[in-house]
């Protein structure tokens, strides 16, 4: 009997979701989105959990073989009292997206307050101590991942304004100050991903030099916005140029845990691991677990040549 063909290009791990609210040493409200990194055996995830008084910190989680997590019992980095960051994290800090940078490891995370949204930058170089760098974007933008390695020297970053719905792209010499701002990614009406885009994973660069970007799109409908997830390609040497894009997503909310939680019909990635040529995608979904799915980049760049110049 022949088997029946996959709906996603993304497979789900059969196990999922990876970490739930039944995981928890302690009681929580919901988990979402996690960033992802492997650090020489150990498969680490920076999980979004908010407490029940409703406020949001980052917790590490740890494994061996990527699909069984113990989750720690202390946020990572929580909401800060330092003066300097206290205000405009009063909230919570959230979606943390971890990118290896030669000897070191950035952190990426949104502060929220009701000062709006903000993005913050931290550094750790082994997931003990971890030291904050700065809130280094203006009021309301969200996404904020960094490129693993210089761009002509600079340093780069994808982030999404709350307005416009699209990605941009901006560089900086020192990770306090940034410019050079280009429209990188717009929404395409009439495509799955019709009202927003945002970056998801932080860039991965290719064997052939590309750079590999998995983003998620939003088409809001009569039930409520629609979260899916899709990839481009982006020039080695100019990331602001788009080589490729998905004209389909590569991950749509399917499963029941998808589809029904505090966020329905959501998935939302910040973070990812290449092993060799298999991409291991973590996941959250509809705001209450973090999942796991899995594809090749061989079928992730199939489905982009098929839709190459439609951006």
């Amino acid at each position: 009997m022949p088997r029946k063909k996959q709906p996603d290009i993304i497979h789900r791990w059969e196990g999922n979701p990876v970490v739930n609210l039944e995981d928890l040493s302690f009681r929580a409200l919901d988990i979402c989105n996690a960033g992802a990194v492997k650090m020489v055996d150990t498969y680490l995830l920076l999980i979004t959990i908010e407490s029940l008084r409703g406020h949001k910190n980052l917790y590490l989680a740890r494994s061996t073989d990527g699909h069984y997590f113990e989750v720690d019992d202390m946020p990572f980095i929580k909401r800060s009292v330092d003066i300097a960051f206290k205000k405009y994290e009063e909230i919570g800090v959230m979606d943390g997206r971890t990118t290896p940078f030669e000897d070191t490891y950035y952190i990426t995370y949104i502060a929220e307050s009701q000062y709006g949204f903000r993005i913050g930058l931290a550094r750790t170089d082994d997931f003990e101590n971890v030291t904050r760098l700065g809130l280094i974007s203006a009021v309301d933008t969200k996404g904020g991942t960094l490129f693993p390695e210089k761009i002509n020297g600079r340093y780069a970053r994808l982030e999404r304004p709350w307005s416009g719905g699209r990605i941009w792209i901006s560089y900086s010499d020192d990770l306090v100050y940034w410019g050079g701002f280009e429209a990188l990614l717009p929404p395409r009406p009439g495509y799955w991903d019709a009202s927003r885009v945002g970056d998801a994973v932080p860039p991965i660069r290719l064997k052939d030099g590309r750079w590999l970007l998995i983003y998620y799109g939003i088409k809001d409908t009569s039930a409520g916005p629609l979260f899916r997830i899709g990839a481009v390609f982006l020039d080695p040497d100019n990331p602001a140029r788009v080589l490729a894009r998905t004209n389909v997503p590569i991950l749509s909310p399917r499963k029941h845990y998808e589809r029904i939680g505090d966020v329905s019909n959501l998935i939302f990635s910040c973070g990812a691991i290449l092993e060799e040529e298999k991409l291991l995608l973590y996941y959250g979904a509809a705001d209450s677990c973090i999942c796991l799915g899995s594809t090749t980049i061989d079928k992730i760049e199939q489905e982009c040549v098929k839709s190459k110049g439609e951006f």
